[in-house]
């Protein structure tokens, strides 16, 4: 598609250059793949025709996206003119629908990156893994640890996400060691994933007689949840090995090689899980981080210029960092990245982190 001389002159943003050329190259291999199918130029090879058609089939898809956009800016075009000439009264409905396109535009071309390049926007991705730990600080870093559960759950619930606990280890006092869960929703990871990093506490705990303020920390993990048909993982590409699961677990899981190890040789990332009871829970558990932790470097490399953008504006953030600081005497949550700080503690821990969440959305 060429970007019109109608659209050039409203200003409207075409197609971009690398989407565009994709775009372009797709319908070459469409007309290509079309009359070998046609013609019977794979003749009886089965094999070969899945694969044509199979392929087919998926730049099919990227044409039929590339149309929709297509179609799209050209609405927006018309709008934007209609918007000039127009009376007051239409106008006004002409803005109205000028923002539904553009809204329409964003989503078309982060589905139409997806398809055409490969990319993977954050909005795209449906479901994350959170992984809640305790750290720095004993009891009272796990009962911290509990509390920021339960704020992702309320969360979530207000949102209407489904949550689904895939381990828990919890102490003697209703604290948290660690806790997964799995959460599947609409923008569940969009809105959750700047919440990884470590976490700090200001508080007075129970059992403190003096009054002192403690200070402890738990850190949180947001992985995107990639299926195998987001991510393939291919066989050549790793070494498995199971070995016997080491600490608490009962006679079989220490006697019994349960635990499941993954080496990717292209990336080096390596995932070994031993929580679960058998060797085949493990196996599926280290399968679906792996596949996560790919589907991230996935999104981060997608997001690259962005991040190099953000980190001149806030400079760099690692996960080992302490993003966030909950001071209960002072009723306040600061978040170092942005520097921004909110009140009504309480309220916070019970899920309503709206505000918070959609700040991290813009400034990050």
């Amino acid at each position: 598609m060429q970007c019109t001389q109608a659209l050039k002159h409203f200003g409207t943003r075409c197609m971009r250059k690398d989407l565009k050329d994709a775009v372009d190259k797709a319908r070459l291999q469409m007309a290509v793949l079309s009359h070998a199918l046609e013609s019977g130029e794979y003749g009886t090879d089965t094999s070969k025709l899945q694969e044509a058609s199979k392929q087919y089939g998926d730049l099919a898809k990227t044409h039929e996206a590339a149309l929709k956009l297509e179609k799209s800016e050209k609405e927006l075009a018309e709008s934007e003119s209609l918007v000039r000439t127009a009376e007051s009264d239409m106008r006004e409905l002409a803005e109205d629908e000028i923002r539904r396109i553009k809204k329409a535009i964003t989503i078309e071309t982060e589905e139409l990156d997806r398809l055409a390049l490969g990319k993977i926007s954050p909005s795209t991705v449906r479901s994350l893994i959170m992984e809640v730990r305790a750290g720095v600080g004993g009891q009272e870093a796990a009962l911290f640890a509990q509390d920021l559960w339960r704020m992702y759950t309320r969360f979530a619930e207000q949102k209407g996400w489904n949550v689904r606990t895939v381990s828990k280890s919890a102490t003697d006092l209703e604290g948290i060691k660690e806790i997964v869960m799995d959460i599947n929703g609409k923008d569940a990871y969009r809105l959750l994933r700047h919440e990884s990093g470590v976490h700090r506490v200001q508080r007075i705990p129970e059992t403190e007689k003096s009054g002192r303020i403690h200070t402890s920390t738990a850190s949180v993990a947001v992985l995107p949840k990639a299926e195998a048909v987001d991510i393939e993982v291919r066989p050549e590409d790793i070494e498995t090995e199971t070995y016997r699961s080491g600490g608490p677990g009962g006679q079989n899981v220490n006697k019994v090689e349960t635990a499941f190890r993954i080496h990717h040789k292209p990336t080096g990332l390596i995932v070994a899980m031993q929580e679960e009871r058998s060797q085949a829970a493990n196996r599926e558990r280290a399968f679906e981080v792996l596949r996560a932790k790919l589907l991230e470097a996935k999104i981060n490399e997608t997001e690259e210029a962005q991040k190099a953008a953000r980190r001149e504006q806030i400079g760099g953030q690692e996960r080992a960092e302490k993003i966030r600081t909950y001071n209960f005497p002072q009723d306040r949550v600061t978040d170092h990245r942005v520097k921004e700080s909110w009140h009504n503690l309480p309220g916070m821990m019970e899920g309503n982190i709206e505000d918070m969440v959609e700040t991290l959305q813009k400034k990050l």
